[in-house]
């Protein structure tokens, strides 16, 4: 069943942080949801934390990480703004490889969000919000993909890109962006390469991340406005979120997928629904 009106989420206290940073990135992978926790200090530092649904710890002591997502083994990706580049995370090890380390034989600005297809190709965002972690970056703020291990940019015009997800038949690719009077992207994967195809939603206040359930809607984020937007594959808002802090990030998980995990400056909500959610 859809979402319908407006929506209460339960803040999580054990993740009550509100003087530090902010809350990033959530994926439910097995039993817990990771996510990133990063400062706003010299290099943005950021380490990935992990909750079960009653404990708080912490999964990778120095990340450097933004968003992050799951891969088809059950590791990590994590866009890296310390190291400039999209990353995977052994979860038995936590050895750290690139899978996206440059463009035009240049790092990236700083990787914020990204989502992969079934068939492992995958789609990234770098806007420059975290460029002064570590030297060097990208003249543009772009959408990108690695396929078959080749990185091509899908789309530069987008103001500082930010969330990004797939439709449940991965037909059609969401990018969020353009800051204050922002919006979100669609754009069509049927053909050989991404073509831009309209927007979802407009009018968005600082759009951050996003989430999917398995009907097709989507969960935007809107930091400023403090609240989250539910809207359907025609663009119609169905429902809102309302929190009492910035938001950046939306995902599924719970033991049967039907939680929706919201992070924020220093806090973690949940919202108790009647659909299930794809993977982050």
């Amino acid at each position: 069943m859809a979402p319908a009106g407006a929506l209460s989420a339960r803040r999580i206290d054990i993740a009550d942080n509100a003087a530090a940073g902010l809350y990033e990135g959530p994926v439910w992978i097995d039993d817990a949801l990771y996510f990133s926790h990063f400062l706003f200090s010299e290099g943005f530092p950021s380490k990935i934390l992990a909750y079960d649904g009653e404990t708080l710890s912490v999964a990778l002591e120095d990340s450097g990480s933004n968003g992050l997502a799951r891969d088809r083994q059950g590791n990590i990706l994590a866009g890296t703004h310390k190291y400039k580049a999209v990353s995977r995370y052994d979860r038995e090890t936590w050895q750290r490889s690139d899978v996206a380390s440059q463009y035009a034989q240049e790092v990236f600005n700083s990787p914020n969000d990204l989502t992969q297809a079934q068939d492992g190709t995958l789609y990234f965002t770098d806007p420059d919000f975290q460029r002064a972690a570590a030297p060097g970056g990208q003249t543009l703020t772009g959408v990108y993909r690695v396929k078959d291990g080749e990185v091509t940019l899908i789309d530069s015009s987008i103001q500082n890109p930010n969330g990004i997800s797939l439709s449940p038949d991965e037909k059609t690719l969401y990018v969020a962006g353009g800051g204050k009077d922002g919006f979100v992207r669609r754009y069509d994967l049927t053909a050989q390469e991404p073509k831009a195809a309209g927007h979802l939603l407009d009018d968005v206040e600082v759009p951050d991340g996003m989430a999917v359930d398995c009907l097709g809607n989507v969960y935007v984020t809107e930091h400023v406005a403090q609240r989250v937007r539910v809207v359907n594959p025609e663009g119609e808002v169905i429902a809102t979120i309302a929190l009492d802090a910035n938001v950046t990030n939306a995902a599924f998980g719970g033991p049967d997928g039907k939680t929706l995990y919201i992070t924020g400056a220093g806090s973690l909500w949940q919202v108790d629904l009647a659909v299930k959610g794809l993977p982050y």
